[in-house]
């Protein structure tokens, strides 16, 4: 490979390092990539399949000897490395989950995993990866950067909460997901006279609870960017509209914001309407891709193949303003990204 920038005998420790930024290197007598890794890494996101095919059948058209590394970044540093060709990714597109694959590595998050896995690349003359996952996902992707390896990072993630990117891989799928459930859900509540509380994934980040409960219709959307009051945005809500002849009730609520069986019990001590619990939990993560998740990861992967044939290294693929593009893994990592107060004002008109 022959690209690493340091001595792994005498390397400063790995986080205090930058990652080279090809927009200011002259490529001219950069070595030509040859052989290429891809793996999916952190949570796994519908879609995830659909962007592994892209990413396999742009290179190997560009003239790319194409790698799978099973198991992510756990199984980059085992040594868990396969060739791939047009027929190993063929039936994959319309499959959830990811064939590859994928694990959360703690070693990795250390200098002494890192070089494991620079190592296992070597071994493997591995000379780029393609990684497809999360901000975690991508910091692994930035440390192996910084120690000369060129990486190219792909947003998977249901949560869209990479900032970098208005929309991520595994979104869509899992918003129509939940939706459906809840739609069902509430067919049950209306016969019983029911709160329905409702909790979807997003530790951090509100964007699914925020969304399906707009498409649901739900009386309360409860997500972390938005401290909220129990006795007006959920008790009140849930009165006014029993008063107004009103028989089911729907909150959702984002994983990061609270028990969803203490919201329930509270509702229920306090107005006497019983109150159900659902955890959709990782039922959000499975399912066949959308339409939209699979054009996404299409074209997201041939971008990413594009930048290692034009030779700009250590980016990340990403939609802004409705166009695939790419940034800077190191300016990458460090924007930020909210909902926005006018789409949680909309929720409440509509609450």
């Amino acid at each position: 490979m022959g690209r690493l920038l340091y001595d792994e005998n005498n390397l400063p420790e790995i986080m205090s390092l930058k990652a080279p930024n090809y927009d200011n290197i002259d490529t001219s007598a950069v070595e030509p990539i040859k052989r290429v890794g891809v793996l999916t890494s952190g949570g796994d996101a519908p879609g995830m399949n659909a962007a592994i095919r892209s990413v396999v059948r742009a290179g190997i058209a560009a003239g790319f000897e194409m790698y799978g590394v099973n198991r992510g970044y756990h199984g980059l540093w085992k040594g868990e490395i396969n060739k791939l060709d047009g027929r190993s990714v063929s039936e994959t597109l319309q499959r959830g989950g990811t064939f590859l694959m994928t694990a959360r590595s703690k070693s990795f998050m250390t200098d002494e995993g890192v070089l494991k896995g620079a190592r296992m690349m070597e071994a493997y003359e591995l000379d780029a990866l393609v990684v497809i996952g999360g901000d975690g996902s991508y910091k692994g992707a930035r440390a192996l950067a910084r120690i000369g390896i060129p990486v190219i990072g792909i947003p998977g993630t249901i949560d869209n909460d990479i900032a970098s990117t208005e929309y991520t891989i595994g979104y869509d799928t899992a918003m129509n997901t939940a939706m459906q459930c809840i739609d069902k859900l509430r067919d049950t509540a209306s016969s019983h006279e029911r709160c329905s509380v409702i909790e979807v994934m997003g530790r951090h980040a509100g964007w699914i609870a925020l969304n399906v409960g707009i498409a649901t219709g739900a009386e309360s959307i409860l997500i972390p960017e938005v401290p909220y009051d129990f006795n007006k945005d959920v008790l009140r809500v849930i009165l006014d509209g029993r008063n107004k002849g009103k028989k089911h009730y729907i909150v959702i609520v984002a994983e990061g914001v609270e028990r969803t069986d203490d919201i329930a019990r509270q509702i229920e001590e306090a107005t006497g309407i019983e109150a159900r619990t659902t955890i959709l939990g990782h039922l959000q993560r499975g399912g066949s891709p959308t339409l939209r998740d699979r054009t996404m990861a299409s074209l997201m992967g041939i971008r990413a193949i594009d930048c290692l044939i034009e030779k700009r290294f250590n980016r990340i693929v990403a939609l802004q303003n409705g166009e695939i593009t790419d940034v800077d893994i190191e300016a990458g990592l460090e924007m930020s990204k909210t909902i926005t107060p006018e789409l949680i004002e909309q929720a409440k008109r509509l609450g």
